[in-house]
């Protein structure tokens, strides 16, 4: 069964591009290199630039435990983003319809 990771960034002010830009560097490598990550999608809050929303669907809950503990998961999210962030929180969804 299909597991949908819904993560929300709050950006610490004057570093969204910065996220940004790493964001869209995970994103290459995550399709190049995650088949299992079936969607990988990554959102900003239009009245709000330090407020991203990630949308992500995994083939299952090994999926995801997979994501997080590849070599890009490790440089990028957890070595460039998290400094950048105020908070993060995440949530796992199963998908009922897809």
């Amino acid at each position: 069964m299909a597991a949908v990771l819904i993560a929300k960034y709050y950006v610490k002010p004057g570093n969204s591009k910065a996220v940004e830009a790493a964001l869209r560097e995970m994103s290459k490598f995550v399709k190049n290199d995650e088949p299992d990550c079936l969607v990988y999608n990554a959102n900003i809050d239009p009245e709000n630039e330090n407020l991203y929303c990630l949308y992500e669907i995994y083939k299952d809950d090994a999926a995801i435990v997979a994501h997080r503990e590849t070599p890009h998961f490790k440089a990028i999210i957890e070595g460039k983003i998290v400094p950048l962030l105020e908070k993060r929180e995440r949530e796992i969804f199963r998908q009922v319809i897809g």
